[in-house]
């Protein structure tokens, strides 16, 4: 059974309940307010009916809609071997450069030449270096689908920020804890697979998702390669009915894309937050 609560605590909770609901009522009415004001500036603006008629046509927007939603499905599917690869190159890389030792020097120096290189190379440029320098060098087993060689270049590029990231929370493990894993007898590898890379993980969760935020909208320049994912098949779209609106839909596509992913970044970093608290 549940404590019966004093009057004053009633009080107290009937308190926070008003000022909730009113706090509530109060930022709904501000957000309606201050978007019927945005909508009612836009709609007042001399070039409003060319803009709605380049940018907001409804019916070029059902129309391309299917096409989009057909490349779309493109892009999803070279996120999630992307970001699949990047997890596990991303800690390949990390985990290199944690490594002690003079004998391992020439593999830390490897590393951190990876990382500068791919960190200081636009992404842009990357796909375009890869997408078709590989391709002319007419090696056997190398790919040619376009696809697979923007996945390959965004595995490279998101890699070297990712074992930075990884890195990051492998060096904030308290040394204590490796000395305390070896003392229980846990070899190098042991400990390293038990103790410090389950903390390392658990405290980049935030960074980490943001990264793959970030990731969710450059899938979409695999398109600079030919690749008929959800931009190129707006593009093409908008060369045939002679309007941008369905670059406007692949671009709401891929806001709904990301929403979903910002909100458990957030969630995960609130949680986060109060374990530390804690």
């Amino acid at each position: 059974m549940t404590p019966e609560l004093s009057p004053l605590a009633q009080d107290r909770a009937a308190y926070r309940r008003s000022r909730a609901r009113r706090s509530t009522l109060v930022a709904l009415v501000s957000t309606v307010v201050f978007a019927a004001a945005v909508v009612i500036g836009l709609v007042n603006t001399p070039g409003w009916p060319r803009v709605q008629a380049t940018f907001l046509d409804p019916q070029d927007a059902w129309d391309s809609l299917p096409s989009v939603l057909a490349g779309l499905w493109l892009n999803i599917r070279v996120l999630v071997v992307a970001e699949l690869g990047i997890l596990a190159l991303g800690l390949l890389i990390a985990l290199l450069r944690t490594l002690r030792g003079p004998v391992f020097f020439p593999v830390r120096a490897l590393a951190i030449g990876y990382v500068d290189l791919f960190r200081g190379v636009p992404l842009l440029i990357a796909l375009y270096l890869v997408g078709f320098g590989l391709p002319a060098l007419r090696l056997q087993g190398v790919p040619t689908d376009v696809a697979v060689l923007g996945t390959i270049t965004l595995i490279l590029v998101y890699s070297a920020y990712v074992s930075e990231v990884f890195r990051a929370g492998i060096e904030s493990v308290h040394p204590s804890q490796r000395a305390a894993a070896r003392s229980l007898g846990l070899t190098h590898r042991q400990s390293l697979r038990l103790v410090i890379l389950p903390q390392a993980v658990r405290r980049v969760l935030p960074p980490l998702l943001n990264d793959f935020v970030a990731l969710q909208k450059d899938v979409g320049l695999i398109s600079v390669l030919g690749a008929v994912d959800a931009i190129r098949a707006a593009q093409i779209q908008s060369a045939l009915v002679f309007s941008f609106t369905p670059y406007v839909v692949a671009g709401l596509l891929f806001v709904l894309l990301a929403i979903p992913t910002g909100r458990i970044a957030d969630a995960v970093a609130a949680r986060a937050a109060r374990r530390e608290g804690a």
